[in-house]
């Protein structure tokens, strides 16, 4: 542990001396802390610019019996660029150089500009799969550095695809077809659908009830020597740490797969600086070989408080980073309890369940600083590893 607190001091020291070098004096502007000038929009309202998020991350481990790996490395490395006209378009291109792979692409028109009347938007491209409220936040906006156990078991990540959605003050729904990804990887096809019921709809005070669904047909896949692969899924989870290739909890590779039918319900409140957000998600995959169907499921939940006064922002069914009304920052604490069950008859994935406990440091619209202690307790076919995780992240944002 003497490396870990050497490298938690290091971090910390750049934190501070990061908010002290971003914090204005009362003679500056908030350049530093505000917009930067990334986008140029044009006399006819066209904007363009360029988006970035660099994450850096710390994960120590300990409890774990030499399984995983103290590591630090850059977590996300993401580059982009866009064009949009507010109520007509918007289209975006974003690769990860961290992970060498490509994040959002796609097009996005609005109904209004075409037909007159506001009865969505469709986008073509690749996008999220709608299955999990957290799955679908923004990877810069996430509470907690990673996210929970069933998030990361059933979400089916990024698909390309159509899709068709439509947001009222009161509700909003979307539906979707998907293929593969841009990797060329994850062959087959998805149909996938999304709708909640937003009954509290304020700048501080929103209620949000959802659910979601999903059935992902997988297809046999050839490699570049010729062979055929066939349809297959893999369901599993790290102990919500980014940076260990180790799974505690992992169905391996299913083979002979007809489908895979996910669905999940969903629930967020925001009070003022306070919010509760949970979900509960499952999947069922069915084989074409009569071998019996393989059903997994978890829920997660947590609670954030925002000490400093702010709101986490709502907006189209998510939530964003929180804006700070101070010049130092806002501060927030979290707490999250996570639960998945990757057992069944026939496959015994591992069942586990985490608590975290976090605090995120706002400065501005683009830094933001991370902290979570993970107590993690997961036993597969017998083997129990209960690990305590300690995790840092700095992070870049614009």
């Amino acid at each position: 542990m003497p490396y870990m607190r050497k490298r938690t001091a290091s971090l910390l020291g750049l934190a501070v001396a990061t908010g002290l070098a971003a914090a204005p004096s009362p003679a500056q502007d908030y350049s530093f802390l505000g917009k930067w000038p990334t986008s140029h929009t044009f006399a006819d309202g066209t904007d363009i610019g360029a988006s970035g998020l660099y994450q850096y991350d710390v994960n120590d481990f300990s409890n774990d019996d030499g399984r995983l790996q103290d590591a630090r490395t850059n977590r996300r490395k993401y580059l982009g660029f866009y064009a949009k006209k507010k109520g007509v378009y918007d289209g975006t291109v974003v690769y990860d150089f961290q992970g060498k792979k490509w994040q959002d692409v796609y097009l996005r028109l609005q109904s209004k500009a075409c037909l007159g009347q506001d009865v969505g938007a469709l986008r073509f491209g690749q996008s999220k799969t709608p299955v999990s409220l957290e799955g679908n936040t923004s990877s810069s906006a996430t509470t907690f550095v990673e996210l929970a156990l069933p998030s990361q078991a059933v979400y089916e990540n990024r698909r390309i695809g159509v899709d068709w959605a439509v947001s009222r003050p009161a509700w909003l729904a979307s539906l979707g077809y998907y293929g593969a990804d841009l990797q060329g990887d994850n062959h087959g096809h998805t149909l996938a659908g999304r709708v909640a019921w937003v009954p509290l709809h304020q700048a501080s005070d929103v209620l949000h009830l959802g659910l979601a669904a999903s059935r992902e047909t997988p297809q046999a896949s050839t490699n570049g020597l010729g062979l055929v692969s066939p349809p297959a899924v893999r369901f599993r989870a790290t102990p919500e740490d980014g940076l260990s290739p180790i799974r505690l909890v992992d169905s391996s590779t299913l083979v002979d797969v007809d489908h895979i039918d996910r669905s999940g319900v969903e629930g967020l409140w925001i009070h003022g600086p306070l919010s509760l957000q949970g979900e509960y998600l499952n999947a069922k995959t069915t084989f074409y070989n009569g071998k019996p169907a393989y059903r997994i499921d978890g829920y997660y939940g947590f609670g954030s408080w925002v000490l400093t006064g702010e709101s986490r922002p709502y907006r189209d069914g998510n939530v964003g980073n929180i804006v700070p009304s101070h010049a130092w920052g806002a501060v927030e604490l979290a707490l999250r309890y996570s639960n998945v069950d990757l057992n069944d008859p026939g496959v015994l994935g591992g069942r586990e369940h985490d608590w975290t406990l976090g605090a995120n440091w706002y400065l501005g619209q683009h830094l933001k600083l991370q902290a979570n202690y993970i107590r993690a307790f997961s036993d597969r076919k017998g083997l129990v590893v209960d690990p305590h995780i300690v995790e840092l992240r700095a992070q870049l944002l614009f």
